[in-house]
């Protein structure tokens, strides 16, 4: 019985990770081995451990985990690099007969390793005009051109992130064709694929995640980011900019006092959140599974899981 790629989305904080812990050793009992593969882009950093939240060794129940800690914090991190190296990840864990599990927020990142996707080009000098742009006007001038070009690649994008617009302009300059064609298909999986949903109602997950970000200080996320400034956290072009690393280091370069750095880095996390759950709803195979509030309900959603993926062969 060949079992498909097994995907675990949703949005942070909603407990994917135990899910995934959940379902590798039920199907591990029923004889699969299961093996991880992370599809959260920070947690590809080294270093960078609680303010992303990522699963301490010693918590992996022994279940092989790949793709974290790859990158140094001044490595920028690329969709298409992450693409080919997922999907390779993938396939090792198949010839050593194990199931993969792909689990992560990161939507562009998982779209890119399910769906039948190839990456337009880049135009070295194109990309440092649009950067430079980018750094003297900011974001803004940029999404309203972004706007008139591609509406709905506008839409998908928001006003906000300024590296995602900046490659739709990109492509948009180098084919000469709306970036939305370029984007993800999601009616077109590369491979049998069962996508597990979680989810939680929004005011439920709204004061997870605020406690979250605050446990976070409590936890030394200060002390991490001082040890990762002299290996060049702040000159990191993707991992400077990671929600609550960004406003530590304000922080302690004494631009935002220890409250508004919290206050900052939850609104942040609340919509970021609330973008996971409306990409993620694009993907009509999702399977949906309510959060686990209880050890009743993760055994439950462990068993229909494992059920999903029994009967998906």
């Amino acid at each position: 019985m060949t079992l498909p790629l097994i995907a675990i989305v949703g949005s942070t904080g909603v407990g994917k990770s135990a899910l995934s812990l959940d379902l590798s050793q039920a199907l591990g009992v029923v004889g699969h081995p299961a093996e991880i593969i992370n599809a959260d882009a920070m947690q590809l950093y080294r270093g960078m451990d609680i303010g992303t939240a990522k699963l301490p060794v010693s918590e992996r129940r022994g279940i092989p985990h790949h793709l974290f800690d790859i990158l140094d914090v001044t490595d920028e991190a690329s969709v298409a690099d992450y693409q080919g190296e997922a999907r390779s990840a993938i396939a090792s864990v198949r010839e050593h007969g194990a199931v993969p599990i792909l689990v992560g927020g990161s939507g562009l990142y998982i779209s890119s390793v399910i769906f039948d996707f190839r990456f337009p080009g880049t135009d070295p000098e194109v990309r440092a005009a649009l950067e430079d742009e980018l750094v003297l006007q900011g974001p803004g001038m940029l999404y309203q051109r972004l706007l008139a070009l591609d509406a709905d690649a506008a839409a998908a994008i928001g006003p906000h992130n300024g590296r995602r617009i900046v490659r739709a302009l990109e492509v948009i300059a180098i084919t000469g064709e709306p970036f939305g064609s370029g984007l993800p298909n999601v009616n077109d999986l590369r491979q049998p694929t069962l996508i597990l949903g979680l989810r939680s109602p929004r005011a439920e997950l709204v004061k997870r995640l605020d406690a979250r970000v605050a446990q976070m200080w409590e936890d030394g996320l200060l002390n991490e980011v001082r040890h990762l400034l002299p290996l060049g956290l702040a000159s990191g072009v993707t991992a400077s900019r990671a929600i609550g690393y960004s406003q530590a280091i304000a922080q302690l370069n004494g631009e935002l006092n220890q409250t508004e750095a919290i206050d900052s880095s939850a609104a942040l996390t609340r919509k970021y959140a609330r973008r996971q759950v409306g990409w993620f709803k694009r993907y009509p195979q999702v399977h949906w599974l309510d959060r686990a509030a209880s050890p009743k309900a993760a055994s439950d959603n462990a068993a229909r899981a494992l059920a999903l993926t029994l009967g998906y062969a």
